[in-house]
């Protein structure tokens, strides 16, 4: 498989927000061969990275979410990269390659911090744009993405409608619904009162948030799986022997077990404190969570309808993070904008992650779709079927507070 691993340098880039920075690099890897009508844009969430699939040039990636859809990208797999050119870039304010918080800033040598800009979907968007021209990459067959990476697709039809012949958002929708907002404002909250964060301030040889950046990311975890996978992988088990808590309790606390759950949240906290960036984590989360497929316009519909392209939506029963509703919801938009969409509903308990584990149900109609649009034979469509109408699909106060 051919691969390019590199960093372009976009020049002045100027945000949504009105303010610029002297020079945007943006990370990106691509896969496969350009032969002019190929190329296929894969969309990273909330804390992933270029590093899409594995590679024998993938030196350098370590602490990096590696190799983070290796099931669907790659020879002879879903999005194949020996039909395909692929690519996938690290986002603006992220901390894997592409300019952000932790970035030096040209101008004084240290790093930006908080006086980074803020970042929207829109300047994820547009950075993309300008990376493919300077690849060569004048329009795309497709672009594909889950989680906050499907917003980025929607915005790709909304914003660059002419440079794209098919989109797959996945497991996603025009907004975050109130209750994500609720407690991706709390996950912030955690890194802003912990007082290493220091206004931001905190890169160099100090302390960093790592206590808020951890409890930010157990929050997310718990965002991300379905009550149903929870109570499978950990049910009310006490973890082992050799477990120990890594966060200060009260003394009552010896009392009661340390359980398997609680174990499961403070490994990937540790995990995640040591390859990501609490500012970046702040300003990520504050792009999704700001984002309106609507603005703008005057309803979703409205915002895509001069997107003459097909359109695959895929969303997961157990998702409660992005619903099947707000897919469907979506996919609705979609078809009153004349888009030609399907709307595939995976049965799944996995919950939000579900786009990230399920490579067997995710591939096919994938692949699919990319060959024949909407046509193809491994693609459902929520039109074509009856739903249960007095079925709640993922019903989000019941998966997690119940």
């Amino acid at each position: 498989m051919n691969v390019e691993r590199g960093t372009v340098s976009l020049g002045e880039f100027e945000f949504e927000c009105g303010e610029s920075i002297p020079d945007l690099e943006v990370a990106y890897e691509a896969y496969g061969e350009f032969t002019g009508d190929n190329a296929v844009l894969v969309c990273h969430a909330l804390t992933g990275s270029s590093h899409v699939a594995s590679h024998r040039e993938a030196a350098g990636t370590s602490g990096q979410a590696r190799a983070w859809w290796d099931d669907i990208v790659g020879p002879g797999k879903a999005i194949d990269t020996n039909d395909y050119y692929v690519v996938c870039a690290n986002i603006p304010g992220s901390c894997y390659g592409t300019t952000g918080p932790a970035s030096e800033h040209p101008e004084t040598g240290e790093p930006y911090g908080t006086d980074f800009p803020a970042v929207t979907v829109r300047d994820w968007t547009d950075a993309q744009r300008e990376l493919l021209d300077e690849l060569g990459v004048p329009a795309l067959h497709a672009v594909v993405g889950g989680s906050v990476g499907g917003m980025n697709v929607l915005e790709w039809a909304k914003r660059h409608p002419d440079h794209v012949d098919r989109i797959v958002p996945i497991a996603t929708a025009g907004r975050v619904d109130p209750q994500c907002l609720a407690l991706d404002a709390i996950a912030r909250r955690a890194i802003t009162t912990d007082c290493n964060w220091n206004g931001g301030d905190y890169y160099g040889d100090g302390p960093k948030p790592d206590e808020g950046l951890g409890l930010a990311r157990q929050i997310g975890h718990v965002m991300y799986l379905s009550k149903a996978s929870m109570q499978k992988k950990f049910g009310r088990r006490s973890a082992g022997r050799d477990a120990v808590r890594t966060f200060p309790t009260d003394p009552a606390a010896g009392f009661f077990p340390y359980r398997d759950v609680e174990s499961y949240l403070d490994y990937q906290a540790e995990r995640f404190v040591e390859r990501f960036d609490a500012n970046s984590y702040l300003y990520l989360t504050r792009a999704m969570d700001n984002y309106d497929l609507a603005s703008g316009f005057e309803d979703d519909a409205d915002a895509l309808a001069a997107f003459s392209g097909q359109s695959l939506v895929m969303s997961f029963t157990a998702d409660w993070h992005f619903t099947v509703d707000q897919a469907e919801d979506l996919a609705e938009s979609l078809r009153e904008a004349d888009v030609r969409t399907a709307h595939h509903v995976v049965e799944s308990d996995h919950g939000h992650d579900a786009f990230l584990v399920e490579p067997e149900n995710v591939g096919p109609p994938l692949a699919d779709f990319l060959s024949s649009g909407v046509e193809g034979t491994a693609i459902s469509d929520t039109e074509d079927e009856e739903i249960d109408e007095g079925r709640d699909f993922a019903p989000v106060h019941n998966s997690l507070f119940s």
